[in-house]
């Protein structure tokens, strides 16, 4: 029996592109969208309604024996090209950003994205899976939250420059409160940041 599974789950692989080991367990309605390149491991678990794009593996981290693949609960949606490694839970209603690689356990209505994966969102909302355009770019909201400090500390600096010089000087002080702060290129960072916000909006 363990030979013609084999055979049958390497015919398959020939056929689609997906690679499907026998020893794998799936859910009902679970739908592989552009298939190819999929590879579900041995001791993988995959609940109902799962939805999972092209390039997804859902691979082990050793030879070991025993379960050392993930398990998927209902309605997980797991974007192209996203690796979830090692025996890990993925919490029902979760999504798996396109390219991202998940090696920890994920809770119950979560968005995650990023290489190593990161909850950058959880609600009890049942979320859309086919809106990928949907995922928040949280590299881009790292990168306006330093720019927003950057000119907050320029700003300050300059300041106490002015004040300086106008004390050295024999000036009165005066009340100004912003000075000076971000170069042309930091202002283009800003606005094309600001774009992306955006896109994200609409």
């Amino acid at each position: 029996m363990k030979l013609a599974a084999r055979c049958l789950s390497q015919i398959g692989r020939s056929l689609t592109g997906i690679e499907i080991h026998p020893g794998a367990r799936i859910g009902r309605s679970v739908f592989i969208d552009h298939g190819m390149g999929v590879v579900i491991g041995e001791t993988a678990e995959i609940g109902n309604r799962c939805l999972l794009y092209q390039g997804v593996t859902l691979g082990g981290t050793g030879k070991e024996g025993g379960k050392r693949h993930p398990t998927l609960a209902e309605n997980v949606v797991v974007g192209a090209g996203a690796k979830v490694l090692g025996a890990i839970k993925i919490g029902a209603n979760t999504r798996i950003g396109a390219g991202s690689v998940v090696v920890r356990d994920v809770e119950e209505d979560c968005t995650v994205v990023g290489i190593p994966g990161r909850v950058i969102h959880q609600s009890g909302v049942k979320i859309n899976p086919l809106a990928h355009s949907a995922l928040p770019d949280t590299e881009a909201n790292v990168i306006r939250n330093l720019m927003e400090r950057i000119d907050e500390l320029e700003s300050t600096v300059s300041n106490m420059r002015r004040y300086l010089d106008e004390v050295t000087n024999g000036k009165e002080i005066s009340d100004e409160s912003q000075g000076k702060s971000q170069n042309l290129k930091d202002k283009e960072i800003m606005e094309f940041i600001g774009e992306i916000k955006e896109k994200e909006t609409r």
